[in-house]
Formats: structure tokens, sequence, C-alpha cells
């Protein structure tokens, strides 16, 4: 028997059958706890808001449901060369589409196929359901800096930006080639 997923930190679940024919207007913000709970998640110092204004429709009944989410959120990250906080503000705008997944679930250990050419599948409606909340959490993690530097901060062996001439100064694997042909 397989464990059961681990439960989202910033759930906000929508029942796709009640959406009526002007869909669904809805704001959502994450409380203090969620942050925390989300800010361990995705190894952030603090996440001191996210917020998300979201229009949900289904155009066609038993069709698939559209979410528009226009989230923002202040993160702080550590900086990767001094481990000082890195605040940021961070805003987007996201279309995600879920449908009912008609062929059931994949098989465990079953091979996926992607194609990188073809649009993403949408997600899938599940029991019912769809949590705009961990949508806006994914978006979020998809917008933050992998590698987030504050202003000025540099490595021991990387030039400073005022004290070399430039590109000229740093050795490049060919300049060390051709100190190397020099040498012979």
């Amino acid at each position: 028997m397989a464990a059961p997923a681990p439960k989202a930190e910033f759930s906000r679940l929508v029942e796709v059958d009640r959406l009526g024919e002007d869909g669904l207007r809805l704001s959502i913000l994450a409380d203090e706890a969620e942050r925390r709970a989300l800010a361990q998640r995705f190894g952030l110092i603090a996440l001191d808001e996210l917020r998300a204004d979201i229009e949900v429709s289904r155009p066609i009944a038993g069709g698939p449901v559209r979410a528009v989410l226009d989230w923002k959120a202040r993160v702080v990250q550590a900086c990767v060369v001094t481990l000082e906080p890195v605040p940021a503000s961070l805003a987007d705008r996201a279309v995600l589409l879920y449908a009912e997944d008609a062929s059931g679930e994949a098989a465990a250990g079953a091979e996926l196929e992607l194609d990188f050419a073809e649009e993403d599948p949408p997600d899938p409606i599940v029991e019912g359901r769809i949590d705009l909340g961990e949508a806006a959490a994914e978006q979020l993690a998809l917008a933050l800096d992998p590698y987030p530097r504050r202003p000025g901060a540099r490595l021991p062996s990387e030039p400073a930006g005022e004290e070399g001439s430039g590109a000229g100064d740093r050795a490049t694997p060919f300049s060390v080639l051709a100190k190397l042909q020099e040498k012979k």
C-alpha cells in the first residue's frame, strides 16, 4: 500500500462541480503558520507574504477547468556566497488547466514518456477538487532565484568589480592554454 501524499502547507480546495456559469473569483492569503511551513519546504529564511487573486472557470460542464492566478510574494533567501539574507519581491500571472483523468492512475513503476515540444498536460482534478493554494505555492517555487546573491557579494577567486580592468584579467580555459603554448 502506498503512503498517503503529504498534506499541502497552503491548501485552498475548490470543488469544481460547484463552479457556476460565471466561474469563481477569490483571493487567498497564507497565514503565518502556512508561510513558516512553506519557507521550510522551499529552504527560505522567511516568507513574509504569499497572496493570490484567482479566477476559476469551467466553460463546458465536465470539461477542463481554467484557473488564472495573479500572485505575489515577499521572500528572504540566503545568499549563496555569504549566507546573508537576500530579500526579494516576486509576482507573476499563471494560467493553469485542470482536467479529469480519463485514463485512471498510471501503474506503479510504469515508464512515463515526455515530449518537451508538447504543451504540458492539464493537472488532475482529484476527487472533484483542485487545490489553488498548492498551485500558488508551486508558482512561487518556480519563481525563486536558485542562486540568490547579495549585491557586491563575491567569491575570493572572483575579481572585484572595480579593482581589475575587466574580463581580460580573468583566466579562461583558452587563456590558460595560450600561456601553456607560450612556454613551449
